[in-house]
């Protein structure tokens, strides 16, 4: 049986070495900690895993903006609705000594 032996000491020169992050995080996205339910994850791994590619955080994120998405055009629509149903106020104006609405 072959022994492991350990790797060599080296000495590594450190003094120019910076504190952080490996790879810059994108603009435009935060890096957070959160807690989802087992399921949640779970569903999305597997649609990762079903498509053969893909990261699963990816498609949480798009889940989400998507949510966005379709809440805000809801919002808008029952803004539009809720315009057309309210009645407006009829102005009463005098054409040539007649009351006509406006």
């Amino acid at each position: 049986m072959k022994k492991i032996a350990a790797e060599p000491y080296r000495d590594i020169e450190f003094s120019k070495a910076t504190q952080g992050a490996v790879i810059q995080p994108a603009v435009g996205k935060t890096k957070i900690s959160i807690r989802l339910d087992n399921h949640v994850i779970e569903y999305f791994r597997g649609l990762v895993d079903a498509n053969g590619e893909g990261n699963y955080q990816t498609l949480i994120n798009d889940a989400l903006v998507t949510y966005i998405q379709q809440r805000s055009l809801l919002e808008v629509v029952r803004q539009v609705i809720r315009e057309e149903i309210t009645p407006t106020k009829t102005k009463l104006r005098t054409v040539r000594g007649s009351t006509v609405h406006a």
